[in-house]
């Protein structure tokens, strides 16, 4: 594949025109090599010579998380024989899914990431700590391993928890920049201040975050970005990415969302309904993933809330920029007359000290909205004080409080960090 990082700094008109050749030989590919979209094809009776410009993707179903599950080795585009990594999806909302990638998409992957450092200010020389794990078939951690290496800095694969580790490392090999989540942050700043670490003279720089939102729609930092600051002043860059997708979207210095790389995907917003939003809108993220060979997807949907901004970005970038992502669809909860999504209350308890862990369920009640508990681990918590306190907090943020109920923090970790999951796990839903 031959790469154009160039293109992210041109005119809209002259990458919407890059794009369209893109897909093009996309969906040829997908014709001549990938038995699901063949059928979806031949079945729809779509002729692929029609498609021509990225309005015409309108004509084109859907690719869904349920298609990639019932219909899994269809999606493959190569010989078993060329596979050269196997990779599943966290599974956050459903059974996670299988991903086959041959050395060329693994070469996409580390170019991906590579730019996207470059766009968070990175550059040749620089040292990462990578505090995601590496293994346990996860897309993301090799995928920041990759992406450092070249770009032609230097990686310390540490892998995800232990903060006295991660403290002993970055005392013994100075790192510049580290890559977490921002939450596991707080942590590692708790056991600076208890273990008398001088973690704001340390050599880390900046840190490269995944997994949890940073800003709010207005690009402002939420309360657990801000909360990071006050504490260790950082430099702090959001990103968003997906194992279907292949591609990610990081921040630049402005940080005013996260760049698109139009070389690698294209993405649409769409209303319920299936239609592209107007441009300023908010919508679900679908995409179509370019350049690669061994499981690529046409119009997938992503179940991501978002909204795109297309003014040009300071640092000089022209491409379409992501905003923060709002939620997921099918995560949306109906609290008493509010609609929100769990990140809404995560950015709340994000921001108690005396909070050690959580997790938020949502049920069916008997009227016809949901049910929603929060259940904080905390050690021996004054409960009267303490659900107090946390209700103003949600009515100042949110206009409306949970139910909430204490548990011992060892119980809610057992919930929260299963062995099988790689990822924690904060929102249980169990609406019929």
């Amino acid at each position: 594949m031959n790469y154009n990082p160039e293109i992210e700094y041109q005119p809209l008109s002259v990458i919407k025109t890059f794009q369209e050749g893109k897909l093009r030989e996309h969906l040829a590919y997908l014709k001549a090599h990938s038995k699901f979209y063949q059928n979806l094809f031949e079945r729809e009776h779509i002729d692929i010579e029609k498609i021509k410009t990225l309005e015409d993707l309108q004509y084109i179903p859907f690719t869904t998380k349920q298609d990639l599950q019932l219909h899994n080795e269809d999606f493959f585009c190569v010989e078993k024989n060329r596979i050269a990594d196997y990779i599943t999806t966290s599974g956050t909302l459903s059974d996670p899914t299988t991903f086959a990638m041959t050395t060329r998409d693994l070469e996409r992957l580390a170019y991906n990431e590579a730019i996207s450092f470059v766009c968070a200010d990175g550059g040749p020389g620089e040292i990462y700590q990578l505090m995601t794990t590496i293994d346990k078939r996860f897309m993301a951690g090799l995928a920041y391993f990759m992406g450092v290496m070249k770009m032609g800095s230097s990686v310390i694969r540490v892998g995800n928890g232990i903060p006295e580790l991660q403290w002993d490392t970055i005392r013994r090999l100075k790192p510049d920049a580290i890559i977490c989540v921002p939450s596991f942050i707080l942590k590692i700043i708790q056991y600076a201040e208890k273990n008398g670490i001088d973690y704001r003279n340390s050599s880390i720089k900046k840190a490269v975050c995944i997994g949890e939102n940073l800003r709010n729609q207005d690009f402002s930092l939420n309360l657990l970005g801000s909360k990071i600051k006050e504490k260790w002043d950082i430099a702090l860059y959001s990103t968003y990415a997906s194992t279907e997708m292949g591609t990610s979207f990081c921040e630049c210095g402005a940080g005013k969302g996260g760049h698109h790389h139009p070389e690698l995907i294209i993405c649409e917003l769409i209303d319920d309904e299936g239609n592209v939003v107007p441009e300023g809108e908010a919508g679900e993220l679908t995409v179509t993933t370019l350049g690669v060979e061994g499981m690529p997807l046409l119009r997938f949907r992503t179940g991501d809330i978002a909204r795109f901004h297309y003014e040009p970005c300071s640092c000089g970038r022209t491409s379409m920029r992501i905003s923060p992502i709002i939620g997921r669809k099918n995560q949306m909860i109906k609290l008493k007359g509010t609609t929100l999504y769990p990140a809404a209350i995560f950015d709340v308890l994000d921001n108690v000290d005396y909070i050690e862990n959580y997790y938020v369920e949502v049920a069916d009640n008997e009227i016809g909205t949901d049910a929603v508990t929060v259940v904080v681990g905390c050690q021996n918590p004054n409960e009267e004080e303490a659900v107090k306190d946390l209700k103003d907090r949600f009515r100042a943020k949110l206009r409306v409080a949970p139910d909430i109920r204490f548990d011992n923090p060892d119980e809610v970790r057992k919930i929260t960090m299963p062995e099988m999951k790689r990822k924690p796990v904060k929102f249980i839903d169990k609406r019929k």
